[in-house]
């Protein structure tokens, strides 16, 4: 089992900037991809940003060239630079987790951290 727990989310004005973090800790192997997921009420969860354990990154079209995701591989840990923020990034932020192991494919989400984009 992977438990993940995440901080970061609020209230920010459009153009500002917000920083999630996301730490992981229980069973975890070396190969592992990381990310941020979101979703707002009525939508399905959409795919933000991910980071494997070597440091490939993929990105969502809405957000690339404003968001940064990075990783802290002795810390397992995720996080997301938000810059240039808009009221279309309001939704809950979601932490991502996932590893292959010998016994198959896991995934494991966190709790959720809301992000609120408003003047």
């Amino acid at each position: 089992q992977v438990q993940l727990v995440e901080s970061g989310g609020g209230l920010v004005q459009p153009g500002g900037s917000l920083r999630l973090s996301c730490a992981a800790s229980g069973s975890i192997f070396r190969l592992n991809t990381m990310g941020w997921y979101r979703q707002v009420p009525g939508k399905e969860r959409e795919l933000v940003a991910t980071i494997s354990s070597s440091a490939d990154t993929n990105y969502a079209d809405p957000v690339k060239g404003r968001f940064t995701i990075s990783r802290d591989n002795a810390k397992n840990a995720v996080y997301l630079q938000m810059n240039s923020l808009k009221p279309e990034d309001t939704a809950v932020y979601y932490c991502w987790f996932r590893q292959i192991t010998i016994t198959g494919n896991y995934a494991y989400w966190g709790q959720g951290t809301q992000v609120t984009v408003s003047s």
